[in-house]
């Protein structure tokens, strides 16, 4: 029997008393949210691997069908356009059969699309291809990120969030390796097998959805709590954020606090009713606030030139002083390395920085870049004989460009978009944001080279550099901070525009005097 202390308290029950004042234990990460988002994110391969392989497939594709620039352009670019078809009905597939299923039609319409290009026997049929590939690739690139989000902890929504843009790089980089890998075979078998093989992570990422669970907040708006409850108890860091998460969720689905039976009725809609009207007819100064933020962020992505860096480094190599084939498909494999590296260092910092300083230090790295890339490129163009030092500058310039992207531009405008838009508005929204993403890239990705030659390629560049300019300050003046918070929180944040911070600081002042009130104590049940 232990026994009693100075004060009369035995020794167990004083040390209890001691313990019961030290700091919580910081939470580790959910090894299961983290395998979902894993098995999630493969969707977004099937982009990244496309972009990759198609910067050299279109080579070998150029000389065996005797292609224009112009037909060139078309067929490397087109595929972003044609994923309007997918992330358009992403949204409303998402809603009606649920994220993981939208997941396995995203892999089913890929691999098909993979296998019809491999087989192409003229330009045509190879363009059907890419129709059915570019619809695969608008159903991945919607569903990753919001399943991600909906099925993540606060803690680290933003490092699981991310690994969509982890996996499009991971992508980009394979799909190089492919074109160095297969250039060795007969120019008329080596971009079929680059093309072809695409398919086989489609197949990895149907088997990996039997693993997955549905998104909880999908499973509270069908009216199945109980199923929804089990999902939170495995993704939550405890028990009562668990909790928490399903009395928000409920909240924002118009279910009653006090209504705990497995399954509900709740009013049944047909998908997607009223949502548009709600985003783009009638909205609230808060939604309206998040369409711009959600759709800004995209558009500034792809219109920085992303795209164009990437599909055409060959080319960017080649102008630059970089003559061999094989060594300009090495050049691009240490580009896709470097991304891939970068959008790691990115995921563990999304969580600890914050989203703002990662945005606007990668943006402001993108534009030195694309100026001494443009710069580099000019010389080049106007000189006459060969310049080391010009080399060396638009080689060293492509390389800090991708890195600084991938480093905050990539993943964030992934992370942000599938984060700030409320329950009933996010598969929808998201499916906007993805939609003027990819216009934004057919653009540039079909246009780039007739771009280059009107205003010449360094010029191209420096067009770029003025577009992300004006991104910079956009960023800065409209997008609020939202690392930490939860979904349902975030509608607080927004409605303000430019005047976002003073609302911020009167919302922080506000909860000072409550902490105050409560003599610094937060009370338990509390978003403390």
């Amino acid at each position: 029997m232990a026994g009693p202390n100075v004060d009369g308290l035995p020794s167990q029950t004083a040390e209890k008393a001691i313990t019961d004042f030290d700091p919580p234990k910081k939470p580790k990460k959910n090894k299961y949210a983290m395998a979902c988002a894993i098995l999630a994110s493969l969707t977004s391969i099937l982009l990244g691997y496309d972009i990759g392989v198609m910067s050299g497939a279109a080579i070998f594709i150029k000389q065996q069908f005797k292609l224009s620039d112009v037909r060139v352009e078309i067929l490397v670019g087109t595929l972003n356009i044609y994923s309007l078809v997918g992330s358009a009905a992403a949204g409303r597939t998402s809603d009606w059969i649920g994220r993981r299923y939208t997941i396995v039609v995203a892999g089913a319409i890929f691999f098909l699309g993979a296998l019809l290009m491999g087989f192409a026997t003229n330009y045509a049929f190879l363009m059907v291809g890419r129709f059915v590939a570019g619809v695969g690739v608008g159903y991945a690139l919607m569903i990753a990120p919001v399943y991600t989000a909906e099925l993540s902890p606060a803690s680290i929504r933003g490092f699981l969030t991310s690994f969509p843009e982890v996996f499009i790089n991971g992508g980009i980089l394979l799909g190089y390796v492919s074109n160095f890998a297969f250039s060795k075979l007969p120019d008329h078998l080596g971009w079929r097998f680059m093309l072809g093989i695409g398919a086989v992570p489609s197949v990895f990422m149907a088997l990996g959805v039997l693993a997955m669970p549905e998104s909880p907040r999908w499973l509270v708006m069908q009216g199945r709590l109980g199923d929804a409850k089990q999902v939170l108890d495995k993704t939550s860091d405890t028990p009562e954020e668990a909790q928490l998460r399903l009395m928000e969720i409920k909240e924002a689905a118009g279910i009653p606090e006090d209504c705990n039976d497995d399954i509900v009725k709740v009013q049944k809609k047909s998908h997607g009713e009223g949502v548009w009207r709600e985003l783009f007819l009638h909205p609230t100064p808060t939604v309206r606030h998040i369409l711009i933020c959600g759709v800004g962020i995209h558009f500034f992505q792809q219109a920085s030139g992303i795209d164009a860096v990437v599909l055409y480094s060959p080319r960017i190599f080649g102008k630059a002083g970089i003559t061999s084939s094989n060594d300009k498909l090495l050049a691009t494999i240490a580009v896709g390395s470097v991304k891939t590296i970068f959008i790691l260092v990115a995921t563990f910092l999304l969580d600890k920085v914050g989203r703002r300083p990662l945005l606007l230090s990668s943006v402001g790295g993108m534009i030195l870049s694309l100026l001494a890339l443009g710069m580099g490129l000019s010389v080049i163009d106007h000189s006459t004989k060969k310049l080391n030092w010009a080399i060396g500058l638009c080689i060293t310039s492509v390389m800090a460009y991708v890195a600084t992207f991938s480093i905050g531009m990539g993943p964030i405008t992934w992370v942000y978009s599938s984060e700030i838009f409320p329950l009933r508005l996010r598969a929808q929204g998201t499916s906007v944001g993805v939609a003027v993403n990819r216009v934004v890239s057919g653009v540039i990705s079909t246009t780039f080279l007739s771009l280059s030659k009107a205003i010449s390629i360094g010029g191209a560049f420096f067009l770029f550099a003025a577009i992300a300019t004006v991104a910079w300050l956009f960023f800065f003046t409209c997008y609020p901070e939202t690392q930490g918070r939860t979904l349902e929180d975030m509608e607080g944040l927004f409605g303000h525009f430019i005047k976002w911070r003073q609302v911020l600081k009167e919302q922080k002042k506000q909860e000072n005097k409550t902490t105050s009130g409560n003599n610094g104590q937060i009370q338990l049940g509390t978003k403390g």
